[in-house]
């Protein structure tokens, strides 16, 4: 038997950590709606990125599929949420055209009619990862 693929935003397995989400079913929390999220990036899901995007914040159009880029990583560093609202901060490493890139977001999310949605992110600058 062919052991699990693992979930490109780090759990164990895709079918049972991204993979639903992905397919259609809510995410339990912010840091859930984050990871896959970025899944979503992995694998050039514009849809998915755009339908999590809170329509107050959303541009248009949202493009984000980029072949150029190969995902590397995802680590979680901090997540606190309150009854709708959520800031996940994470490092994502990736690479554009062979070159290492890191990216580092504090990112804020709102609850909507009991659905988590991304709403922006900020940059700090302050920190560097090797």
């Amino acid at each position: 038997m062919k052991p699990p693929a693992p979930c490109p935003c780090g759990g164990p397995d895709y079918t049972t950590c991204c993979g639903p989400i992905l397919s259609g079913t809510p995410a339990a929390s912010a840091e859930q709606l984050m990871r896959s999220r970025y899944t979503a990036y992995t694998r050039n899901n514009d849809a998915y990125i755009t339908a999590t995007w809170a329509a107050s914040t959303r541009p248009a159009p949202v493009a984000v599929a980029d072949d150029s880029t190969k995902w590397l990583g995802l680590d979680i560093r901090h997540s606190s949420t309150d009854r709708d609202s959520a800031i996940v901060e994470f490092i994502a490493r990736y690479k554009i055209n062979g070159r290492a890139q890191r990216l580092h977001e504090v990112s804020r999310f709102v609850r909507e009619q009991g659905c988590w949605f991304y709403l922006d992110g900020s940059f700090p600058e302050s920190t560097r990862a090797s």
